[in-house]
């Protein structure tokens, strides 16, 4: 017999079932990962996904959307979603006696009947978002990077969509991507926590074994190539400017993953080399670095926000960093304290079945197969300065990469 704490069971209709017990809590969460996101929206309705995912708040067969709030309430759960480029995530998280009442609750959801009235009200919603965005400095700065370095590829538009993609939207659309998006086969339940798996399957089987499967889920995703070069977009109604340098690294799937979460953490992290070098010496008062990871691609971001004047002395200073990052490679005790770092939340994360499971959306997603949580540690045990040499050689910091800048100056195309 396996000692492996997962269960991993498919339903006939294609719905993917992941479960890892933990004897040793008294709750249990759940989620629906749809395999669904922002670089899925037909170009005409960027902002479909998102758009949806509150629509499955809406109302459903057999719940309005006050009876899905006030049941959640009622068993006591921390529940939300998200919408990301690449997924949407349903999740809630109660006492593990109180499993099958969320899991209807949450199944339930999948299923939406995208009310009309509420379709309606809701865009007003999503349109106050999208201005909310658009007056926030470092928002404009990374939907204009992907925009501008990803120019013909489906991450280029942002989750929230455009004023105008939302306004002419229809419910016959949105319930078009819909059938075919949410369709069991491109579904995942996953579960974690203190619960049988006889009884996890069938509750699935219960709850979500009679949903049709589809066959056309829509276009395949493509794997978008990062351009070189420099962008601006000059924005009055900002006072400070957002200076962004963009890399390709390696997709979350690749060995080297955690080696590629060592360097942004070196370079931009907590107590990072960006903040002795760069915030404490008034050059920036935001800097650091940030990697956008996919199954299939991804990206490794320097940014900082300093005064429009003072861009070419930012830019200078990240770009010396990582020169000289490339150049002498990472300190012992660098490489021990990001370790330690990951290492605390990785434990942290795996004591809880709420933040396992937020864990296991990653494994399954990009992965293909859950991790245990040494699994995970043994990946951050093999980071070196080997490791990173070899990474930095293979996906160098030190070319130009791919400039965008965001403020009231028309830099760096503008002087």
């Amino acid at each position: 017999m396996s000692d492996s704490p997962f269960i991993v069971h498919r339903l006939p209709n294609g719905l993917t079932v992941v479960i890892e017990v933990m004897p040793h809590v008294k709750s249990a969460a759940c989620g629906f990962l749809a395999r669904t996101g922002a670089r899925d929206d037909p170009p005409a309705a960027a902002g479909v996904s998102h758009f949806l995912e509150h629509m499955c708040f809406k109302g459903t067969p057999t719940r309005t959307w006050e009876h899905i709030n006030i049941e959640f309430d009622e068993l006591g759960a921390c529940y939300n979603a998200y919408t990301s480029k690449d997924r949407t995530f349903y999740y809630s998280w109660v006492r593990a006696e109180d499993f099958e009442r969320q899991l209807d609750l949450l199944a339930d959801m999948m299923r939406s009947v995208l009310p009309p009235d509420e379709f309606a009200m809701e865009k007003n919603v999503i349109l106050e978002e999208i201005a909310m965005s658009a007056d926030d400095l470092p928002s404009c700065a990374y939907d204009f990077l992907y925009e501008q370095a990803c120019p013909r590829s489906a991450l280029a538009w942002p989750v929230l969509g455009y004023d105008q993609t939302i306004k002419d939207l229809t419910r016959e659309q949105m319930q078009e991507y819909y059938q075919r998006r949410y369709a069991p086969n491109n579904l995942i339940l996953l579960v974690a926590g203190n619960l049988a798996p006889e009884q996890v399957i069938r509750a699935a089987e219960r709850y979500c074994g009679h949903w049709p499967a589809v066959a056309d889920l829509g276009p395949a995703r493509t794997i978008p190539e990062v351009k070189h070069g420099s962008a601006g977009r000059q924005l009055d109604r900002f006072h400070q400017q957002a200076v962004l340098v963009a890399y390709p690294s390696v997709s979350a799937s690749d060995p080297f993953d955690e080696t590629a979460e060592a360097v942004a953490a070196i370079l931009g992290g907590v107590n990072s080399r960006f903040y002795w070098n760069i915030i404490q010496k008034g050059i920036s008062t935001r800097a650091g670095v940030f990697r956008e990871e996919y199954a299939d691609f991804a990206l490794i971001v320097m940014f900082g926000l300093c005064e429009p004047e003072n861009c070419e002395t930012l830019l200078d200073a990240m770009r010396r960093e990582a020169r000289q990052l490339a150049e002498q490679n990472a300190e012992p005790k660098e490489i021990q304290r990001v370790k330690n770092l990951r290492r605390t939340s990785l434990a942290n994360e795996s004591e809880a079945p709420f933040y396992r499971l937020n864990q296991l959306v990653d494994d399954i997603d990009y992965h293909g197969a859950p991790r245990t949580a040494a699994e995970r540690l043994a990946a951050v045990e093999a980071v070196s300065a080997e490791t990173i040499g070899e990474y930095l050689r293979r996906f160098p910091l030190t070319d130009n990469g791919f400039l965008v800048s965001v403020g009231p100056r028309q830099w760096p195309n503008g002087g």
